[in-house]
């Protein structure tokens, strides 16, 4: 299927009780199930790690994170690797929890409009936005990956 310059691709997330919206292309790939290894004192946010490639990837439960919900590990859970944005060698990839598979949007240039509604946005949110008439959140990747590693360090 084309699409054409005035188009992004994103790919919609069910995390708690709202919906983020990612770039397609920070999507590594979408697992149907995968064990969730525990990590000894991380926040609730942070389930876990999960074997990929060789990796060892951190897991963020996206709503618990921002307060927003709960996200819990269960048999049906899907998790999404994403590529990390801030270049670490160490944690190239994370992962995000959500309960059903995304789902592949063509984001028109100029049909993404913020929605104002909230004054201070959830920690780990950029912005709210409406993709036509739905709601969405647009995550801050760059600070959910430093949180991350944050948290491992404080683990260790």
């Amino acid at each position: 299927m084309a699409h054409s310059n005035d188009e992004i691709r994103g790919v919609l997330v069910q995390v708690g009780e709202d919906r983020l919206l990612l770039p397609n292309a920070t999507v590594a790939e979408v697992l149907s199930r995968a064990p969730v290894q525990p990590i000894e004192g991380t926040p609730d946010w942070l389930p876990g790690r999960i074997d990929w490639h060789g990796w060892q990837v951190p897991l963020v439960a996206f709503a618990n994170l921002t307060g927003q919900g709960r996200d819990v590990v269960a048999h049906n859970s899907k998790i999404i690797v994403l590529k990390a944005l801030g270049g670490s060698g160490k944690m190239p990839y994370f992962a995000l929890l959500t309960a059903s598979f995304p789902r592949l949007v063509s984001v028109p240039r100029d049909g993404l409009l913020a929605d104002a509604t909230e004054e201070e946005l959830p920690v780990g949110v950029q912005m709210r936005v409406l993709l036509g008439e739905e709601g969405a959140l647009l995550p801050d990747l760059e600070r959910v990956e430093a949180m991350i590693g944050e948290a491992l360090a404080q683990a260790a």
